[in-house]
């Protein structure tokens, strides 16, 4: 029910979603007069694969998530995350209320043994691929101990999802010499030297896009400034490339003739294709989606949560945690 379309949006992925994913049950939650009208509008209807599960109330976009929390237990987000919890679903994606998925979620749901915070991950473009960031928004005052955490989730799934063995893992800082940085930053970077992380030191803000490292870290104060940064620098450089092209009949014929070269461009930078973000350190997978995620996009998210349920990121992450507790305890 959430983000800026709601169910105009969720429903349409979904069906768009279960068309490439027959094997794939999917659970849409909210308010059945509003989800069913959308259903009939698209032409379908519940099946074995799609069934409805009616929630009456919705949390706001800019409801205080101490609210969401408190007064409305019969929310949509509220009651996809108790099916996750309950074990009839294996993950919950939603565009709404950053703040109260997370905070829903975490009280719902629990932290996993040995993580003191959730932190958001996800994936960016770079020349390489994508790099994946952490934390992206959810913990805006971190300590060293909590950098060195997110650090190993980070790992973990983009060792899961990426099937990459060692990860390589950077710390996103002001400089790459180990003498920059604040305090909280030097000691994470001590502890991330003594893990037993790929890690490939401090990297600037210009690596994340160069590929210099698979999973990023930093905490949610910077990565939230980074992430809305860069979504702003891809819409800047569209308009300006649009600008430039509708400038004269010449330009336009210029922009005809390289046009594949410009859909191809516009492809790579798309940020649809990398929506979906995690909300990694809980007791089960919660994916939230861009609030102006368009079909495109929210299918893109339900797929990201499918990946992570097949690759086991959350008994990988049970596994690598404990694996920490035991060498800590020997040590």
């Amino acid at each position: 029910m959430g983000g800026d379309h709601g169910p105009h949006v969720t429903v349409p992925a979904a069906l768009n979603f279960l068309r490439s994913n027959a094997d794939v049950d999917v659970v849409l939650v909210g308010l059945r007069d509003a989800i069913e009208a959308e259903l009939k509008a698209c032409g379908a209807r519940s099946n074995p694969h799609l069934r409805v599960h009616h929630a009456s109330e919705v949390v706001l976009m800019d409801e205080s998530p101490a609210s969401a929390l408190r007064n409305k237990k019969d929310s949509s987000m509220r009651v996809a995350v108790d099916l996750v919890k309950r074990g009839e679903a294996q993950a919950c994606v939603s565009a709404g209320n950053t703040g109260a998925l997370m905070a829903i979620s975490r009280f719902v749901l629990k932290m996993l043994p040995g993580i003191d915070r959730p932190a958001i991950i996800a994936a960016l473009p770079s020349i390489r691929g994508s790099t994946y960031v952490i934390d992206l928004g959810a913990n805006v005052d971190c300590g060293p101990e909590h950098l060195l955490q997110f650090a190993i989730m980070g790992a973990t799934l983009v060792a899961a999802v990426e099937h990459k063995d060692r990860p390589s893992v950077g710390l996103l800082n002001i400089g790459e010499e180990n003498i920059k940085g604040n305090e909280v930053v030097k000691r994470a970077a001590e502890l991330l030297r003594g893990s037993d992380l790929n890690f490939i030191g401090n990297i600037e803000g210009d690596g994340i896009y160069k590929g210099e490292a698979d999973v990023v870290v930093c905490d949610g104060f910077v990565g939230n400034v980074m992430l809305k940064a860069s979504e702003g620098i891809v819409q800047m450089v569209r308009s300006y490339i649009r600008e430039e092209f509708m400038r004269s009949i010449l330009t336009r014929l210029v922009g005809a003739i390289v046009m594949p070269v410009l859909h191809a461009f516009r492809r790579r930078l798309d940020p649809r294709r990398f929506n979906g973000a995690t909300l990694l350190g809980l007791r089960g997978i919660v994916v939230k989606s861009h609030g102006s995620a368009d079909v495109f996009g929210f299918a893109r998210a339900i797929e990201r949560a499918l990946e992570e349920v097949r690759n086991e990121v959350l008994h990988r992450l049970i596994r690598r945690f404990g694996e920490v507790e035991q060498s800590e305890a020997s040590s």
